[in-house]
């Protein structure tokens, strides 16, 4: 399995947003647990669930603090 990231280019081909868009979204999701910004995506978007997934995984750990 790739890195999240590695998904970007087919998420963005597949869906027609740029990854921004997705970005954006999830942001509006502050406060969900992982699996509930997935269930979104894949529910109120028609998203495949690598896909929601690798887009969660991604915008999460940038928001994290990077380890010391």
């Amino acid at each position: 399995m790739g890195t999240p990231s590695s998904y970007f280019p087919s998420i963005e081909a597949k869906y027609g947003q740029p990854i921004e868009h997705w970005f954006k979204l999830l942001q509006g999701m502050k406060g969900m647990k992982h699996m509930d910004m997935v269930g979104v995506l894949k529910n109120e978007h028609a998203m495949g669930h690598g896909h929601a997934n690798a887009l969660v995984a991604h915008h999460l750990a940038a928001g994290k603090p990077a380890k010391a």
